[in-house]
């Protein structure tokens, strides 16, 4: 397996991606970070996903305000980041990420999309406005409630769901209130294209990232397989 970190061009300037690179995949997966940036730990689950078979890819999406990452515990350094991220942002470093897979001969039909907390959110904003063969999205807030002006109420567009979309949350999660969970469910059974809702009653927001407080193995332990199961199943059968 071969990582390296590559640079896209977007509308709004180079993107850093970092990328790695099994031999011989079929399907691609776009891994897209939390609040912190693409850390150790997207790195990881990155290189978790080539080894399974896929080329996997993460955006570093805070490009805009200079990049970088933030620490676990300090929620201070995570608002400068995030200063000219917005959804419309998001989706053209997505599609910038989507072209690149394209021309490596990776369809959008073979093409994955994974998001942690933050990312949570961007893989559903994906989902509702881009077709591709799958997303999965961990405790992803603000998709029923924005958590930031000027947010869209992505929850009205689920009805609209356009990739087959897993949503994993904890009932435990301080920041998605489980009436948003189940309001969210409500509406994706709309939807005309594959959909679930997953909830870990004793999961908080983080539970699968092993570098945090919350993290909780039994959750983490059956959302990976699950993950997995949901790319299999939509992106043509097996890594």
């Amino acid at each position: 397996m071969d990582t390296e970190t590559i640079t896209l061009q977007t509308g709004d300037g180079p993107m850093e991606c970092f990328e790695a690179r099994p031999e011989g995949a079929e399907r691609a997966v776009i891994v897209i970070q939390e609040a912190f940036g693409v850390n150790d730990h997207i790195k990881d689950v990155t290189t978790r996903f080539a080894g399974e078979g896929y080329r996997a890819i993460a955006p570093a999406l805070f490009h805009r305000s200079g990049g970088g990452t933030a620490p676990y515990d300090d929620f201070s350094k995570v608002m400068p980041l995030l200063e000219g991220f917005t959804d419309d942002g998001a989706l053209m470093d997505v599609d910038a990420t989507i072209a690149h897979l394209e021309g490596a001969g990776f369809g959008a039909g073979r093409v994955g999309i994974v998001g942690f907390c933050m990312g949570g959110r961007v893989s559903f904003l994906v989902s509702v406005r881009r077709a591709l063969g799958a997303g999965v999205g961990f405790y992803g807030g603000g998709i029923v409630t924005p958590r930031f002006p000027g947010q869209a109420k992505l929850v009205d567009e689920a009805a609209s769901l356009r990739t087959p979309w897993l949503g994993l949350f904890g009932d435990r999660d301080g920041s998605i209130p489980v009436d948003d969970v189940e309001a969210l469910r409500g509406a994706l059974d709309r939807a005309p294209v594959d959909h679930d809702v997953v909830r870990y009653p004793e999961s908080e927001h983080g539970f699968f990232c092993d570098l945090r407080p919350s993290y909780h193995a039994q959750a983490a332990a059956d959302a990976w397989p699950r993950t997995l199961e949901w790319f299999a199943k939509h992106l043509g059968g097996g890594a």
